[in-house]
């Protein structure tokens, strides 16, 4: 990432969540521990099914007297009516704010020319009143700032940030093998673990319960972690959602999402499964390489 660029993700919404209970009932819901949402951290979450399977996912920033949430705008009219849903006579108020604030995304060597900025995902400073934050997913995606829109590019400027290419952060994103869009294409086909949510920073073990929990420590506690989320990279033909991925004959996996930045579940302790290899599906050969970050 050029440290003079900014990206404009207007794929990204923004929901807020304020009053009495706010946190109680965030804490019941997501799989991380909203304790470690403060002035100067924020943090990356998800919500599951009872299950445990993939529903959402967003980062939380904190925000005045309540909690803003960073969610892929696709996801935000679903979010906003699960959210609903589970508030019963809790004391909160959601709101949808994706009409007034957007998101920007520049580089972690940007981030770090701020005063008061530490090189540790997560960490969250103010420009004027807006947060700015490391990706708590992992520090190469860069920084985001969280503004209203209306002043955007006027803050842009004075912080000498260009618009660029959103593709660029797109292509980026799936290289470091972090799923940029299309989230929707991976609801309740695969559990939460599976997204490599671990490792990305977005499941707390040590917390209560939430929903999804039960299993989530099952999976974890019983290794029984057999398959993940991973990027495609295709070298000829076309993919197909929910087609087979083959070594010769050998299943290793399942296409999800088959867009512009696609992406697969994989049987990653498969002996069928190696890097080295072209894989194949019905009409595409593909490349699968697991991502530096998971061990």
């Amino acid at each position: 990432m050029n440290i003079k660029n900014v990206y404009i993700l207007e794929d990204r919404s923004i929901l807020y969540i304020n009053g009495e209970d706010a946190k109680d009932f965030l804490q019941n819901l997501i799989s991380n521990d909203i304790n470690k949402v403060s002035e100067h951290n924020s943090c990356f979450t998800s919500l599951l099914t009872p299950q445990g399977k993939f529903l959402y996912e967003f980062i939380i920033v904190k925000h005045k007297s309540g909690y803003l949430l960073d969610c892929e705008k696709y996801q935000a009219d679903g979010l906003f009516k699960q959210l609903s849903l589970y508030k019963l006579r809790s004391k909160v108020e959601i709101l949808n704010l994706s009409n007034e604030f957007v998101v920007a995304a520049f580089s972690h060597e940007k981030f770090l020319t701020f005063d008061g900025a530490k090189d540790q995902p997560g960490r969250t400073i103010k420009y004027r009143e807006d947060p700015i934050f490391l990706d708590p997913r992992n520090k190469q995606l860069g920084a985001r700032l969280i503004i209203n829109l209306e002043k955007l590019y006027l803050s842009l400027k004075k912080l000498d940030l260009h618009d660029a290419d959103v593709n660029e952060y797109y292509s980026l994103s799936h290289k470091i093998g972090i799923v940029p869009k299309d989230l929707n294409k991976l609801q309740d086909k695969l559990f939460g673990i599976e997204c490599n949510f671990e490792e990305l920073n977005g499941i707390d073990f040590k917390k209560g319960c939430y929903v999804g929990q039960e299993n989530t420590a099952r999976i974890k506690l019983k290794n029984k972690l057999s398959k993940r989320l991973m990027p495609i990279n295709i070298i000829s033909g076309k993919l197909y959602e929910g087609e087979s991925i083959f070594n010769n004959k050998n299943e290793i996996g399942k296409v999800l999402i088959n867009n512009d930045y696609p992406f697969a579940l994989i049987k990653y302790l498969d002996e069928n499964f190696d890097e080295k290899v072209k894989f194949n599906t019905k009409e595409a050969s593909i490349n699968i390489k697991k991502p530096e970050w998971i061990s």
